[in-house]
């Protein structure tokens, strides 16, 4: 159940991401000049559809028999002279995929010349345009990222951004989210919700830490101290001392004998990402600045690693040196494990942040944000960052960009990310299935 809950959270977040950063199309758009032909929530098949009549300012439902006039999501209603497809008004539909969002605007070839096209436009406004959807990502992020910093600021990186003079940081007990069933925690009496509290008397602050110290006691018995909420009897079975606090939690030590290294699992559970948390008042939104500027580094620099990784591991394999190449297959191999698609992020991802609460959540969907900001901005022909590029590489040029070649480039483009994401999907399965 938990699993099911976290796919339906991740979906909606991702469909609300991508939507926005579609609207940050539309805004530019309608600033600039362009019509917008539909911006969809959602990806077809169609649920409903409203249309606003230019002439009138007003919304109303299209009717469902309208639909089949349609021709590349135009509602045909007249022939213009010059033989080109018109439309009565702008669409605002819901579909049925919830798999993000849609805009689609007048004329998105740079060629066409018709007036409030895309093409039209002039370049300023192109890039406006296209960097609009960018731009609403990098913002929705620092939206979340303020109010995060105000109520509770998950700490998952060294160094992390923040305002040393206003910053306040505490520490809670990394909490439990999963126990599997007939482990060694599930045996000791451990239960979802439980929180860690120390281990042998050592306190730890994030899970990673934890299941370090559990790897150098594999196979040995460990006291774990364990606080749960409500207040409630200690586990059947289990050697344990209660202590009730004041806040009618208790407190109990529960002996674990974990499992043999080389195991499935040590311990058998799953634990919340991060369990500092670090609080601002005045710079909250100093620190949401900041730490996506931060975190945009960070996926730039991490995408530069990627890449670096898979040039010299690719490169490597035509070398005459065993090693050589075994070397390169490590780096192939951790460019694959550092990659994550719609699977490992909707299946594994949402499940996990989902269960440790809805700090943890945000967290992952601002971060989710930037990342979609900064793959955009990448210069592959069929993202945002691609299109820009080949526009400005024929206006240096002063060549014309016709409707044939920027089809062509951006097609052969789409089906190589398409491939990529069939790829890095299927490696997301393995990963589950493993």
């Amino acid at each position: 159940m938990d699993i099911f809950i976290g796919v339906i959270v991740g979906l909606l977040v991702l469909m609300f991401l991508v939507t926005a950063h579609e609207f940050g199309h539309f805004i530019m758009a309608r600033r600039n000049g362009v019509n917008v032909l539909e911006f969809g929530i959602g990806f077809p098949p169609r649920a409903v559809a409203w249309i606003k009549d230019k002439d009138t300012g007003k919304w109303k439902k299209l009717p469902r028999k309208e639909w089949k006039k349609e021709k590349a999501n135009k509602v045909v209603y007249s022939n213009s002279k010059d033989k080109h497809l018109t439309q009565k008004g702008m669409i605002f539909s819901l579909n049925w995929l919830p798999i993000g969002g849609f805009c689609q605007m007048d004329g998105e070839s740079d060629a066409d010349t018709r007036e409030g096209t895309f093409g039209k436009a002039n370049y300023w406004s192109k890039t406006k345009i296209l960097f609009g959807g960018v731009a609403a990502n990098w913002i929705i992020a620092i939206i979340i990222f303020t109010i995060l910093a105000w109520t509770g600021m998950p700490e998952f990186l060294e160094g992390q951004f923040t305002v040393a003079n206003d910053t306040r940081t505490e520490s809670i007990p990394v909490k439990i989210t999963t126990v599997a069933k007939d482990s060694p925690a599930a045996h000791a009496g451990i239960v979802e919700g439980d929180y860690i509290v120390a281990i042998d008397g050592n306190e730890f602050t994030h899970g990673s830490d934890i299941s370090d110290y559990n790897q150098s006691h594999a196979g040995e018995t460990v006291t774990y101290t364990i606080q749960r909420k409500p207040s409630c009897n200690c586990p059947e079975g289990t050697e344990c001392n209660c202590v009730i606090l004041d806040d009618e939690e208790t407190i109990f030590d529960t002996y674990v004998t974990l499992n043999p290294s080389g195991s499935e699992y040590l311990l058998g559970v799953t634990m919340a990402t991060s369990q500092a948390l670090s609080y601002s008042t005045w710079s909250a939104p100093i620190v949401g600045i900041g730490l996506t500027t931060q975190l945009t580094g960070e996926t730039f620099k991490g995408i530069g690693i990627m890449l670096w990784n898979l040039i010299t591991g690719l490169g490597s394999q035509f070398s005459l040196d065993a090693n050589v190449r075994q070397s390169g297959q490590e780096s192939i191999s951790a460019v694959g494990d550092s990659v994550s698609g719609p699977v490992g992020i909707i299946g594994v991802l949402f499940p996990a942040f989902t269960s440790a609460g809805p700090t943890n959540l945000a967290f992952l969907a601002a971060l989710i944000s930037v990342s979609l900001a900064c793959m955009n901005v990448l210069p592959i022909p069929a993202l945002d960052g691609g299109r820009w590029l080949l526009i400005t590489i024929y206006k240096i040029r002063r060549k014309k960009l016709t409707k044939e070649i920027e089809e062509r480039i951006v097609s052969r483009a789409f089906v190589v990310l398409l491939a990529l994401i069939a790829i890095v999907t299927i490696l997301d399965i393995v990963r589950i299935v493993k």
